[in-house]
């Protein structure tokens, strides 16, 4: 079936000062939008783009749901107790992480057998994940203390628990080729930046307005972030340590994931819906309208499959060809 679409609005552009220029781009149409009841209040989702199963986190049943994109359906309910938040996928290992804020841990899951194969203590309030596959390392962040763990992937163990420049981390990115972990927050404003070969942070970059979400084309180094409280997406010029663009969103974004493949970035700030951007020209180049607010993106990195969730509804929406 098709996802609804907007009507059409009028192409303008707007100049920001010591930003390149942004668009607004018509309605866009996606060739597929499957929606998958999973039920709950869905939050965050992490794909495996070599086995094709995505993982869904659900802190309102302490539950992790597999879905089977091949099929479109519900695969199995991993229960994990606490309120699951942040998810990452290692693909080489075949493992996901789960971050529990209440438990201040990160839980490991085989992804062959969809057990609970450990639990690691990651500090208190451990909100989001993420992965470097390089490396086989685990990166967590508190939204509670501003701490980001380091965690050993392979001995399922914490190797150093990092204070943090600012009093509380929302989220993080790890850009494996460079060594560098990229954690928003919300409280100033800023990306921070942690440089995993000296094993402290190094300075921050100021962002939009409550940065919240977070993702780097590791092609490139270009960092996108997700800012909740204003109505642009930041992109971020890693090398050079600026914001070198803001992209006009039509609604605030605290989700974004980038298609390594292509260099494009899909944002949850659309209009009740999802926002498409090029990475190289930093202009949003469409909306697909799903009639909600979605929560958290994710996208598939081999068939550019992107996951909604839709937290008020219990579904997670998958579109392909957008």
């Amino acid at each position: 079936m098709r996802g609804p679409e907007l009507s059409r609005r009028a192409l303008f552009t707007l100049a920001a000062a010591g930003a390149s220029a942004v668009a607004f781009a018509p309605a866009a149409r996606a060739e597929k939008v499957l929606v998958i009841e999973v039920g709950g209040a869905p939050e965050a989702v992490a794909v495996n783009s070599v086995t094709g199963f995505a993982y869904v986190s659900d802190p309102a049943t302490g539950t992790v749901v597999v879905l089977d994109s091949r099929s479109g359906t519900v695969g199995e309910v991993i229960p994990v107790g606490g309120e699951p938040a942040g998810l990452a996928v290692d693909t080489v290992t075949n493992r996901v992480y789960v971050a529990n804020p209440p438990g201040g841990t990160v839980l490991v899951l085989d992804g062959l057998t969809n057990e609970v194969v450990s639990v690691v203590p990651a500090g208190p309030g451990a909100s989001d994940v993420d992965v470097d596959e390089q490396a086989n390392r685990v990166y967590a962040v508190s939204d509670l203390t501003g701490t980001l763990a380091v965690v050993d992937g392979v001995g399922c163990r914490l190797l150093n628990l990092v204070p943090g420049p600012t009093r509380a981390l929302a989220s993080t990115a790890v850009d494996s080729g460079r060594k560098l972990a990229y954690c928003t927050s919300p409280d100033t404003d800023s990306l921070e930046v942690y440089d995993i070969g000296a094993g402290k942070f190094t300075g921050g970059i100021p962002v939009g307005q409550s940065p919240t979400g977070v993702a780097v084309h590791r092609g490139s180094g270009t960092v996108f972030v997700a800012n909740s409280a204003i109505h642009h997406l930041s992109v971020v010029d890693g090398g050079a340590r600026r914001e070198k663009a803001t992209v006009l969103l039509r609604s605030e974004s605290s989700a974004v994931a980038v298609h390594e493949g292509s260099n494009t970035a899909y944002a949850n700030g659309g209009p009740n819906g999802v926002a498409r951007i090029d990475g190289v020209t930093s202009l949003l180049t469409g909306d697909l309208s799903l009639g909600v607010n979605p929560g958290a993106v994710a996208i598939d990195q081999r068939t550019r499959t992107v996951y909604v969730t839709d937290p008020l509804r219990g579904r997670v929406s998958l579109i392909r060809d957008f």
